[in-house]
């Protein structure tokens, strides 16, 4: 991808950065500029200055104006930068604009974010996502020499190397983005059929969603053992990481790890993780998970709801986690049914928390004594796989099974249901 970073964390060996906001009053620039430093920073970059010009909209040609264009162009040559960042979507024109008067490298905010994701994906499918994601994003961003040309009028002198060239940079790009779109189709089929066995097999999920580095992967880890990838870097797990979890009421249900979010997510990579992140839209409860020790908490839980109404899921039931309490110094007095105070880290609120999962899922257990007759093992077989048995005892009839049954067997265990004491 053009314009890829290094992924070198030798702070002497990083690429010096200037990262440049336009504060149009549509969001809070000063925080959308703080977490452009830690993309920046997650990509390998050195942020070695910022600025922010306050303007009514973009501009053009340049997205900041002449004065500000100048200084960064003073700033650039001072401080030894060698790559610029964008906290905005850039236009092809804008990018060779801005290049050609600073003199260095020129990406934006999503290239950023793709860079990235090019890094961090590690399965197939994963990829395939970025990568179809990065193609949709360069298409209409390509520029060369022949587009100069055109705009000269056409005609005879303008059909030249430059403009065939850009063509056919189109073409390819054009047919690989199909390509990819048909590979990802046949693999979100694929994760259809495992859904579809996961429905028909009454299997309960529940998604882990939220902001980017919040502890999703720390707490899959700490309920399920499943040693997945978890470090103080943003989207350090890309790809979804589903392990089986036993609730409290001896109910078995699937925990799904899924990518993390930020601010102003790339309306692409949305489009090209859908079928990652609709483990969420399909799951029976949501773990809207958010750093409570940090100081735009709401804004992370506000974020992850309004991807989730994106892709269809505001029906599910969302449970929100407060994770990192251990570093507050003080916890808060009151927290609401629809929260749960934890720490993955150190275990606090764990118990309460699958407790309050538990609770939240529909029933889909009951329990009972049954008494099964000895020629009748392959029932007793289906309880044991299927629920929990708390005490068993072997009587002259058959066996005695104090359990949580599974209500698909229901009705196949009625008629041993125990009448004694």
């Amino acid at each position: 991808m053009t314009g890829q970073l290094q992924q070198n964390h030798d702070p002497s060996a990083r690429v010096r950065a200037l990262l440049i906001a336009v504060d149009t009053g549509e969001y809070d620039a000063e925080t959308s500029l703080g977490e452009l430093s830690e993309l920046a920073d997650t990509a390998g970059a050195e942020v070695a200055a910022t600025m922010i010009q306050r303007r009514d909209t973009p501009d053009p040609a340049t997205c900041i104006g002449a004065g500000r264009l100048a200084e960064a162009e003073l700033t650039c040559e001072n401080l030894g930068i060698e790559l610029v960042i964008f906290d905005v979507e850039l236009t092809g024109s804008q990018t060779a604009n801005i290049e050609e008067a600073l003199g260095v490298r020129v990406i934006d905010r999503t290239t950023l974010i793709l860079d990235i994701f090019a890094q961090r994906a590690r399965s197939a499918e994963g990829r395939l996502q970025v990568e179809l994601a990065q193609q949709k994003y360069r298409l209409p961003r390509l520029t060369g020499k022949g587009a100069a040309l055109s705009r000269l009028g056409g005609g005879i002198g303008t059909r030249g190397p430059g403009e065939s060239k850009l063509e056919t940079d189109r073409r390819h790009i054009r047919r690989r983005i199909n390509a990819l779109e048909q590979q990802l189709a046949d693999l979100t089929r694929r994760r259809e059929l495992i859904r579809g066995r996961r429905r028909k097999d009454q299997l309960t999920c529940v998604a882990i969603v939220g902001y980017t580095n919040v502890g999703k992967s720390t707490l899959l880890n700490a309920l399920t053992d499943a040693g997945v990838l978890a470090e103080n870097m943003l989207f350090a797990t890309l790809d979804p990481t589903a392990r089986a979890l036993k609730l409290p009421d001896g109910r078995q249900v699937m925990l799904i790890d899924t990518v993390g979010l930020v601010r102003r997510l790339p309306h692409l990579l949305v489009e090209a993780f859908r079928s990652t992140l609709e483990e969420a839209a399909n799951a029976d409860l949501i773990l809207n998970v958010c750093d409570i020790s940090a100081p735009d908490a709401a804004e992370q839980i506000a974020v992850s709801t309004g991807l989730l109404r994106e892709i269809g899921a505001q029906t599910v039931p969302v449970l929100n986690v407060l994770n990192k309490c251990d570093r507050l110094s003080a916890l808060p007095e009151t927290i609401g049914r629809e929260n749960c105070l934890i720490s993955a880290r150190t275990g606090m609120g764990l118990d309460l928390l699958l407790e309050r999962i538990a609770a939240t899922l529909a029933p889909t257990h009951t329990r009972m004594k049954v008494l099964i007759p000895y020629d009748q093992g392959a029932v007793a077989g289906e309880i044991r796989s299927r629920g929990t048995v708390y005490a068993e005892e072997f009587l002259p009839e058959g066996v005695l099974l104090d359990a949580m049954i599974d209500r698909s067997i229901l009705a196949q265990c009625g008629k041993f249901l125990y009448q004694g004491k």
